[in-house]
């Protein structure tokens, strides 16, 4: 990598942090360390099939949304809309994406094609997942009925395997906003 090659993507490292922190100040600080490996995903998508955070990935990344629940939250139902609707244009942009819950494949395989998502929705039943991503609703045990909740939020995988962006929230009511977050990644 040539001098300028690096100090370009510490340059865009840079923004992405800043972004992060001036446009989402009422983040919370859990989940993978930005500028690092992605910690490792596993899951299965919503026709039982495992998945890989590679095959997922598009030419300039991967946008993992992790949820609550696409069955009983209608907080996390209307935000998996959302993130349907502009997900050409994060597509566009040339991000693979992926949805992420505790769910279990047959109500993931179930809410994607009432709503028509064109995304994967991916089940983390054991919350393996959860747990490598270091995000884990604490407030359920294991043994619980929601054991594998995460706190919901999104992180943004580079095509190299690093964080460049995570975005949490302690509350179930407030999500991030996909149209800032698609034109924080158009203007990098």
């Amino acid at each position: 990598m040539t001098l300028l090659q690096t100090m370009a993507s510490k340059l865009i490292l840079l923004s992405l942090v800043v972004f992060t922190h001036l446009s989402f100040a009422e983040s919370i600080d859990i989940g993978p360390d930005i500028g690092l490996k992605a910690p490792l995903l596993v899951a299965l998508d919503e026709k039982g099939q495992h998945v890989s955070t590679k095959s997922l990935t598009g030419e300039n990344g991967l946008i993992i949304l992790f949820f609550r629940s696409a069955d009983w939250c209608p907080f996390c139902q209307k935000h998996l809309i959302e993130f349907n609707e502009q997900a050409n244009n994060l597509k566009s942009l040339g991000y693979g994406l992926a949805a992420i819950s505790y769910d279990n494949a047959g109500v993931l395989n179930t809410f994607s094609k009432e709503h028509k998502i064109i995304y994967p929705l991916l089940s983390d039943i054991d919350a393996k997942t959860m747990k490598n991503y270091d995000i884990l609703n604490k407030q359920y045990q294991a043994g619980s009925s929601h054991y594998g909740i995460p706190y919901p939020g999104v992180v943004v995988i580079d095509n190299q395997g690093k964080v460049t962006h995570k975005h949490f929230f302690e509350g179930y009511k407030k999500r991030v906003k996909f149209t800032k977050l698609y034109n924080s990644l158009k203007a990098l």
